[in-house]
């Protein structure tokens, strides 16, 4: 009689979490980090159909990098979640911190029960009424969940987008500031000797949660706006261009950069 093939468990998880890990890392990376008004979402994404970025509710956003069905999944579940909570509650109960915690459930359980895991990391934040109260929790593949502070990278090269966020990223930043550091830092080479990359507006994704905004914080930034807050600083006037033009600033929401109704 044949003896049936042993493989350790800690072998299994360990193949596993190198197979996720692989994955993520094919992906292009997202960063998310405060400014001054609330919480700024910029991902290297060309496509105008596939979003990386998406509003869950009503202060509370949503990040992901890896597969996109895998990932898309997992929002669609989050917003379904969303809505029954604050129905059958209220608003308020509807929080980044649960909805991380029941990610983090649904990753953990595919990662130790199903034949292969998501090849995924998300950020779920959620933007405060002060900077103080600003939450942004990231989730690993294996249901592993992050409080952090300030800002975080995910996809390739994100230990050295980290890194450079640590030296470059600042408490109170405008958001023209935090924007032109998340593309710098996305745009870095990823290893010694390669070369650095010009990300233009047209290949990012940005979105934003501006705590001015009230209830509906979330809000894509997009077109000429986007191109005014990367342009850089007048070297002739020593201001930098559009600072103080946020998204909730009524002269701004005009135009094409005002999304259409029911955008996501």
């Amino acid at each position: 009689m044949s003896m049936p093939f042993y493989v350790p468990p800690e072998q299994i998880m360990k193949d596993r979490a190198d197979f996720a890990r692989k994955g993520i890392a094919r992906g292009r990376s997202v960063v998310v980090l405060g400014y001054d008004k609330g919480i700024a979402f910029v991902a290297e994404n060309p496509s105008s159909a596939l979003h990386k970025v998406s509003e869950i509710y009503d202060r509370i956003a949503f990040a992901a990098v890896g597969r996109y069905n895998e990932f898309e999944s997992l929002r669609v579940a989050g917003i379904r979640y969303a809505d029954v909570r604050g129905y059958s509650y209220d608003r308020t109960d509807v929080t980044a911190r649960a909805l991380a915690n029941t990610y983090a459930q649904t990753l953990g359980a595919i990662f130790v029960q199903e034949s292969k895991p998501f090849e995924i990391e998300i950020v779920v934040a959620e933007v405060g009424r002060r900077p103080e109260d600003d939450q942004i929790f990231r989730l690993t593949y294996d249901g592993s969940v992050a409080d952090v502070h300030g800002y975080v990278a995910m996809g390739g090269a994100s230990e050295q987008a980290e890194r450079r966020l640590a030296a470059d990223w600042q408490s109170g930043m405008s958001l023209a500031e935090a924007l032109r550091t998340a593309v710098d830092v996305l745009g870095a080479p990823p290893s010694e000797g390669a070369e650095r990359r010009d990300l233009a507006a047209d290949q990012l994704e940005v979105a934003v949660l501006d705590r001015e905004r009230g209830r509906r914080s979330f809000r894509r930034i997009q077109g000429s706006l986007l191109e005014r807050l990367l342009s850089p600083a007048d070297p002739t006037s020593g201001t930098p261009a559009s600072d103080e033009r946020h998204p909730g600033h009524p002269d701004v929401l005009t135009g094409e950069d005002e999304p259409p109704a029911g955008s996501a």
